[in-house]
């Protein structure tokens, strides 16, 4: 199987996996525990927390959740009042807020930024600014810096969904609050955080034992210290990793001729190719490339049948969106894997043209 879906999940780190195997295997305390064993699990996850905060803006503090869709449910949930964000954003957060009565959802251009002046109209009486730094689906990268400060001067704090992006592009100082997912930097999955600007406070998603300061349940050592060691590498990786993908990237150009690159070619992360080609049968190309992993779609719209929102909202009609795929890549995928697969797939879009 090549691999090619790293916007839906990325493989678990070596070192990550090894650094876990102790708290899973041995180590089974309950890290808020008071007796000796207690204290060293909780020990592992303060250093954990600290080599996640090491890729995030000073002067806030680091919160575990189960995941990055917590985080953002928490973050949304935890202010009050009208809730402004983007079209293209993640179901985690368009769901929630629309939930909410209160959503102020404004568009994108053809390349998938935000619209300036939607995005000035809708700030008036907000109390909080949501955006994506990576998109998802298709790689592009919002103005984080320029929203944040428009958001301040309207009086409303900045939520930075970083998902993709932390640790690939740098987060800028002006958010507020930041949501953040291991299992997208090769670490574990079901296990997530939220950073919180020192002064921030935000009413409690979950009751029932404050464990977190605002956040209650009971952490995983091994999930939070996978978590940590994932955000060390990309730290001490972070020139490596960017290199190898974007020899990725250039390889990947040079050979998806016939094919049209969905949203921005140049405010976009490298590892995101997001592809259409006129009048080409998605499923059935799955279906020929099967030991191939690739993606119609966000992993989390997949099996629903509607087209991709995202795409949509770039201008896409409906047949162009279901004619599209996204190739993830990352730091374990090889130059030979790309090519490989880059080959067999257009094979079989080929294929499909020449039988029509």
């Amino acid at each position: 199987m090549i691999y090619l879906d790293y916007q839906a999940t990325t493989p678990l780190a070596p070192e990550a996996f090894e650094a876990m195997l102790p708290w899973l295997r041995d180590s089974h305390a309950n890290p808020h525990s008071a007796h000796s064993a207690g204290r060293k699990a909780k020990a592992a996850i303060e250093v954990a927390r600290g080599e996640i905060a090491g890729l995030l803006p000073p002067g806030g503090r680091v919160v575990f959740t189960s995941g990055a869709t917590e985080a953002l449910n928490w973050a949304i949930k935890g202010v009050a009042g009208p809730v402004v964000t983007i079209a293209t954003e993640h179901a985690a957060v368009l769901d929630t807020v629309r939930a909410g009565g209160a959503a102020r959802v404004v568009g994108v251009d053809r390349e998938g930024l935000v619209d300036r002046d939607a995005l000035a109209a809708a700030l008036p009486g907000a109390a909080l600014v949501e955006a994506m730094l990576v998109n998802n689906e298709i790689g592009v990268i919002q103005p984080i810096a320029e929203i944040a400060a428009a958001a301040h001067e309207a009086g409303a704090l900045m939520l930075c969904d970083a998902v993709q992006g932390y640790g690939r592009v740098t987060i800028p100082a002006g958010c507020d609050l930041i949501a953040l997912s291991a299992h997208k930097i090769y670490g574990p999955k079901g296990v997530g955080a939220l950073w919180i600007r020192d002064g921030v406070t935000l009413d409690p998603l979950l009751h029932g034992g404050d464990q977190e300061g605002g956040r209650s349940g009971t952490l995983s050592p091994a999930l939070c210290v996978g978590f940590g060691v994932a955000a060390r590498l990309m730290k001490t990786r972070a020139a490596e990793d960017a290199t190898h993908v974007e020899q990725l990237w250039s390889l990947a150009i040079d050979r998806v001729t016939g094919w049209t690159v969905n949203g921005s070619t140049t405010q976009r992360y490298r590892g995101n190719l997001n592809l259409r080609r006129e009048g080409l049968d998605v499923n059935r190309l799955m279906s020929d490339c099967r030991d191939i992993a690739f993606s119609a779609g966000s992993a989390c719209a997949s099996g629903s049948g509607r087209p991709s929102h995202v795409l949509k909202a770039i201008g896409l009609d409906d047949r162009q969106a279901r004619s599209s795929i996204r190739l993830g890549f990352g730091r374990y995928t090889t130059e030979v894997e790309l090519a490989t697969a880059l080959t067999r797939i257009a094979a079989a879009a080929d294929a499909q043209r020449i039988a029509a």
